[in-house]
């Protein structure tokens, strides 16, 4: 779509690697019994983000499995300790760790 500073934005990722990839974190996540979880997210989350541009500026995921899985434990421990409460702020820390892991591409 036309933006008022003549750019667009769009998405193109294709279907397949979205059917692919989903069933790949799923199967991924289901064998290791969750542990495996944070490195399906990343893959997922930075496909669709490494196939959008918004304006004209192609966006980048620089995420990594390994640093959302440190989260994963703390988020983890924390929500033990208060007996599940935790749980309604993981949502929210982890769009955080998204956005912070998520930028435009300089050329």
């Amino acid at each position: 779509m036309e933006t008022k500073y003549g750019r667009n934005s769009f998405f193109d990722g294709g279907l397949f690697a979205y059917i692919g990839g989903n069933i790949l974190g799923f199967i991924i996540t289901a064998c290791t019994l969750g542990i495996c979880y944070p490195w399906a997210l990343c893959m997922v989350y930075g496909w669709k983000i490494n196939h959008t541009v918004i304006d004209g500026r192609r966006m980048n995921f620089s995420g990594s499995a390994f640093s959302l899985f440190g989260n994963w434990v703390k988020w983890f421990f924390l929500s033990v300790v208060t007996l599940g409460i935790y749980l309604f702020w993981v949502k929210i820390k982890l769009e955080d760790w998204k956005a912070k892991n998520t930028s435009f591409i300089s050329y």
